[in-house]
Formats: C-alpha cells, sequence, structure tokens
C-alpha cells in the first residue's frame, strides 16, 4: 500500500468519527453553550443549552446554564423557571438559588427570593453575596427590624466592608433617623471613599436639610466616580439653583438630559429655568417633551401657554389654559391669562367673561400677576396643586440604586487583561457592515479559494463577532448538517476538501471552535500549504484559548500552538495585513509589546488604513507609557473611522 493512500485512509478516519458528535456529545455541547455565554453570544448558547436538555434532561448543568443565558437576555420568568428545573435536578448547588434569587428580584417577589437566598446560606454561611441580596430584600419588603438584624450580624463578620455600613444607612433614612444613617455613612466613607452611591446617599441628607453647599460637595464626588448618572446632575442642579446657580443647574439639567433622554425632572425644571432667563423658545421645546410623556400634566400645559402667549402665539396659548382650566375651574391665574389673550385677539366678550368670574370671586387685585421661580420653594412631582406651577419639580421619594451582588456573573463572563484590543481578523461567511470602511477585507489567498466555492458560500474576511440571531444559528446548523451529508456522499480528497472548510468557517460563526479545529487540522494533513488554514486556526485557537483562562486553565502552550500557526501563515502568505495583525494580538496577550509594535507596523505598511492596526498599536504604546506615540495611533485610527479611539485619548488625557 503505497503511502498516497494511506494518507487518503487516515484523512478519512479523521473526518468519519465526528460526524454526529456534536448531537450526543453533551459535555461538548455545555463547554460550547458555555463558550457562548462568555462572548456574550446569549441566543446562541441557549441553542447549545437546548441540544443538550434534549439529549439528556437529566443533567443539571444545561438548565443552569441556559437560566443564565436568559437571564441576560431579561427573560426572568424563563431564567427562574430553568433555575428550578436545575434545583430538582440537583438541589445543592448554591449559584442556582443564587440566580433564581436575582430573577425574582426582578420581578419583584422579595419574598421568594428571600427564600432562596435562606436556603443558599444554609449550604453557604459565609458568602457575604447572599447576606447582601438578603438584606436588600428585606429593605424592599419594608422589614427594616429584620434588615437591620442581618445587616449587625453582616457587620460582625465583615467589619470592614463598606457597603454593608451604607445599607445601614439607607435603612435608618427610611426610618427618618437621619443621626444614625449619617454616622454609618461617615463609617461607610471612611473605608472606601471610592463608591460614588455613598456620596449620592450623603448628598440626599444634605438636600433634605436643605444644606445647598454641602450637598453640592457631596454631588460633586458622587458624579466624578459616576459620571453617567442622570438623577445625579438632577439634584446637583437643585442645589445649585438653591444657590442663585443657574447657569451651573442649567448646564447639569443638560448632562443629566444628554445621558437620560427621557427625563421628566429634567425637563420640566430646565423648561422653568429657561422661562425665567427668557430662553423662551426652548423652554416650550421642554414643556412639549414633558407633554409627550405626561399629556394630561397641567402644570407643564400651563406654563407652556405662558410661553406661547409671550412668544407671540395667543390662539395655542387659549388652546392650552381652556384645558388647564376645564380641569381647574377655580384657577383664577388661568382665567386672568386666558382674558388676556381674548383682549389682544379682539375678542372682549369671552374676555369679558373671564374677567367677570375672577371679579366675582373677589380676588385680590394682584392676581394674574405671575410670580417669579421662587427659591426654597419646591413641589413634589406628585403634587398636583395647581398654584405651584412656577416652583421646581423633585422627586417624592430619593430612591437608593440597589446593586445586587452576584459570583456568578464573574464566573461566567469574566474578562483577562487585554481585552480592550481590538479582536482578530477572521473568516466568516456572515457579511458584516463595518464601523470604518465600506469596501471588505481582501486577500488574494482567499479570493482563489472563493473561485472554487459555490454562490452564497463565499468566505469573507471580518473583525466583527457580531451575534447571530436565533433564524440565523438555525440556519448555521442547518447548513452545518448538509455539509456533513456532503462530505460523507464525496469520494475523492479533492471534493472533501472544500467542504470540510467550508464547515469549519461556520462552526467558527457558531462559536463551535474545537469542532472548527479538527476540521481546519484535518484540512492542513492534507494540504499543508494553505495559508488560510493555519489562520483560521489560529484564530479559533485563541478564541478558545481566551474562554478557557477565564475558567481558571493554563494556556501557555495552546497560545505558543497560536502564534506559530500564524507564522506558518505568514510565511506562506507574507504579504497579507491581517496575519500580522493577529500575531500582533498574541504578542499583546503574552506582554510581548515590542514585538507587537512590529507587527502591527508591517501590518500598516502592507494596508496603510488598517485602522484596527492602529488602534491597537496605540493601545500598546499607553501600555508602554509612551503617550505622544500612543495618542498619534489612536488619532489616526479616529481618523479613519473607529470614533471610540478619541474618547480613549480623553480619558489617557485625565
Amino acid at each position: 500500500m503505497n503511502s498516497v493512500v494511506i494518507r487518503k485512509i487516515v484523512f478519512l478516519l479523521l473526518f468519519f468519527p465526528m460526524v454526529g458528535m456534536a448531537q450526543y456529545n453533551t459535555d461538548r455541547l455545555v463547554m460550547i453553550g458555555r463558550s457562548a455565554l462568555y462572548y456574550e453570544d446569549y441566543v446562541l448558547s441557549i441553542q447549545y443549552f437546548n441540544q443538550a436538555i434534549s439529549a439528556k434532561p437529566y443533567l443539571f448543568e444545561p438548565w443552569y446554564y441556559r437560566a443564565i443565558a436568559k437571564y441576560y437576555l431579561d427573560d426572568f420568568a424563563g431564567a427562574e423557571s430553568d433555575c428550578s428545573q436545575a434545583i430538582h435536578r440537583n438541589p445543592y448547588v448554591v449559584g442556582t438559588y443564587e440566580l433564581r434569587g436575582l430573577c425574582r428580584i426582578q420581578q419583584k417577589d422579595y419574598a421568594d427570593a428571600v427564600s432562596d437566598y435562606n436556603t443558599a446560606l444554609r449550604y453557604d454561611p459565609e458568602n457575604l453575596n447572599l447576606w447582601h441580596n438578603r438584606a436588600l430584600c428585606r429593605i424592599q419588603q419594608k422589614e427594616y427590624d429584620a434588615a437591620l438584624a442581618e445587616i449587625d450580624t453582616m457587620a460582625q463578620r465583615w467589619s470592614t466592608n463598606a457597603r454593608i455600613y451604607a445599607m445601614q444607612s439607607e435603612v435608618y433614612l427610611l426610618q427618618k433617623d437621619t443621626t444614625k444613617a449619617i454616622a454609618s455613612l461617615e463609617k461607610s466613607i471612611d473605608l472606601d471613599a471610592y463608591n460614588g452611591n455613598t456620596w449620592a446617599m450623603r448628598s440626599v441628607i444634605s438636600l433634605a436639610r436643605e444644606e445647598w453647599k454641602e450637598s453640592e460637595d457631596y454631588l460633586n464626588k458622587a458624579i466624578h466616580l459616576l459620571p453617567k448618572q442622570g438623577g445625579l446632575y438632577i439634584n446637583r442642579a437643585l442645589a445649585r439653583f438653591n444657590q442663585n446657580n443657574l447657569r451651573g443647574a442649567m448646564a447639569d439639567y443638560d448632562m443629566a438630559l444628554d445621558f437620560e433622554p427621557n427625563n421628566f425632572l429634567g425637563h420640566y425644571n430646565r423648561g422653568l429655568l429657561r422661562a425665567q432667563v427668557g430662553d423662551d423658545n426652548r423652554a416650550i421645546t421642554d414643556f412639549d417633551f414633558v407633554l409627550k410623556l405626561e399629556p394630561d400634566n397641567w402644570m407643564a400645559l400651563f406654563n407652556r401657554a405662558l410661553l406661547l402667549e409671550k412668544t407671540g402665539n395667543p390662539r395655542a396659548a387659549i388652546r392650552d389654559y381652556s384645558k388647564v382650566i376645564d380641569e381647574y375651574p377655580n384657577f383664577w391665574t388661568g382665567l386672568h391669562q386666558r382674558a388676556q389673550c381674548y383682549r389682544s385677539l379682539g375678542m372682549k366678550k369671552e374676555a369679558e367673561q373671564d374677567e367677570f368670574r375672577i371679579l366675582k370671586a373677589q380676588m385680590d387685585k394682584r392676581f394674574g400677576k405671575q410670580p417669579r421661580l421662587s427659591k426654597k420653594q419646591m413641589r413634589k412631582r406628585s403634587d398636583e396643586d395647581i398654584e405651584k406651577y412656577n416652583q421646581l419639580a423633585v422627586a417624592d421619594e430619593q430612591e437608593m440604586e440597589h446593586e445586587y451582588q452576584s459570583e456568578y456573573r464573574g464566573r461566567v463572563q469574566n474578562r483577562r487583561v487585554g481585552m480592550d484590543y481590538l479582536p482578530m481578523y477572521a473568516l466568516t461567511t456572515e457579511h458584516y457592515q463595518s464601523d470604518v470602511k465600506n469596501n471588505m477585507a481582501y486577500d488574494r489567498q482567499v479570493e482563489l479559494l472563493n473561485a472554487q466555492l459555490p454562490a452564497g458560500r463565499q468566505l469573507q474576511i471580518s473583525c466583527n463577532q457580531a451575534s447571530l440571531s436565533e433564524a440565523g444559528t438555525q440556519r448555521y446548523f442547518s447548513r452545518i448538517d448538509s455539509l456533513s451529508r456532503e462530505i460523507g456522499l464525496k469520494k475523492k480528497e479533492s471534493d472533501i476538501l472544500p467542504l470540510v472548510l467550508q464547515r469549519a468557517v461556520a462552526y467558527s460563526v457558531i462559536q463551535n471552535y474545537e469542532g472548527a479545529i479538527d476540521d481546519l487540522t484535518t484540512y492542513i494533513m492534507s494540504d499543508s500549504l494553505s495559508a488560510v488554514a493555519y489562520w483560521q486556526r489560529a484564530v479559533c485557537q485563541s478564541r478558545l484559548n481566551e474562554f478557557n483562562a477565564s475558567q481558571g486553565t493554563d494556556v501557555k502552550l495552546q497560545t505558543a500552538r497560536v502564534l506559530a500557526d500564524l507564522s506558518e501563515a505568514i510565511r506562506l502568505n507574507v504579504s497579507c495585513a491581517y496575519l500580522y495583525y493577529n500575531r500582533g494580538n498574541v504578542y499583546v496577550q503574552r506582554h510581548d509589546y515590542q514585538h507587537a509594535i512590529e507587527d502591527y507596523g508591517r501590518a500598516i505598511e502592507l494596508e496603510p488604513h488598517l485602522a484596527e492596526a492602529y488602534y491597537n498599536r496605540g493601545l500598546v504604546h499607553y501600555a508602554l507609557k509612551q503617550q505622544q506615540e500612543g495618542t498619534a495611533d489612536l488619532s489616526k485610527a479616529g481618523e479613519l473611522g473607529l470614533y471610540q479611539a478619541y474618547s480613549i485619548i480623553k480619558q489617557a488625557r485625565k
């Protein structure tokens, strides 16, 4: 038997045991699903867990991990149901009770969440997160004494944990004991001065006491630590307004609405401020927005009517005044204003009717004058006294942001250092719209392969790892099944090889990296001169390494294999910029920054518009404290369309 025949037999033996493996090897299905979870492709991960559940419904893990995926898709009821199924199969896993508790919290079922935490704490009594979440549930149920008792126990066990004292302070605030609340907050701040929520809570007490300067100082610190929370800017605007800092208050409302465009208080109060400073048209715009959110908000309607009258649109003002007067027939200020509008239009009869109603009520002669926006006169948002139309609105209750603690999220999605770098370029059959350029990435060897492939199955080059929809996922599963059937029918190696490569790429798209690596290894055994196969195998191994590393596995040897594959691909295709870019990424993972810079530089020489190479090289320069070079590279990346580079530059300057 000659060597060629032996090689063909080995090739076929390598392939055929793989057919149908994914259908029955549930451990592998679960592992692939967990990998998809890690890459935040929740719809895809659910498909793998579905298959594992269908094959072996008695296993605990597929139900548990599918629950996690559903939780991140905000399907809290579905996640709770899957947790219950997992608990039925294995009632001794603490993480399942913890997750089901979170699902129940999201559905405001705090009593059952407490039950879950009680059970979990029997198995793991030293788990601080479980204690923390159970205490927060007690607070939500208004069981303040029980919450304080649990917090006291936590403080004894974890006396240096700042968030325990912050939570204690919240309970004291709810019990109206501000003295104890302040003492607890001061202790929390002493232990951790970098928790923005603690400073925000401290500011709430100062606002309630009308200590405007102190509350602004606390809010400055909270905003420094939590710069994207719109509610903090709303509160600081209130503090600044009461110190006669109208410009600062206006700037805060602008910032709040940048982060929370639909914030009612932001638009309403900014509208009042704009009216006071004479910015009438933009004030109308704010009240227009408020009325879209709440069409029956009579105070906003009346304020808009005043502004419409002032800007020379009396008919529109009469329309708004009339709606308010229909709701509040004895609102004499409204009648007076409408009478003025009628007179300006020559509608004497209607004006006299309104004026007679006012006279009949023997109102004060000063009535009808619009008072200025008054400091220290603020109304609760739910206060519907129309006479308070000119007062700033504040929230009925200053609700605390509850941050429920969870360890399982970290275990599933913990990202390794360096994930801020843009990912590798890989082969795919999906058409992704690039954020940077409209034309698709091109490589001559890939195009030579495409010439051999049927229409609709051409390979493309992309560094986009966008998630598939459920329909798209099913399409790829069907494509893999179809390719497997085709491979089984073929006899010649030359006919099988293109199909094996296509299946490897399909496996890559649905994140079955082990299946893809197996197919690519088989392909390379038959065609050791294919740079494309080495390229794709390196990408798949790199992504698999990242997931395995997140699970605590040492991947140094596997990373060396990635580097070897990319180096071989470069030897076979020396003019491909994307291969140098990918190898640069591997050097970054190994903290070999000098070689990374060299490879990114070579990629840029070959493809001067490769924005991703500039971006990643800029981050490497920053890692090496080479600020000027890093800024230059990131600036170029931004110029080429990667606009997130500008925010990196801004952060670096700070």
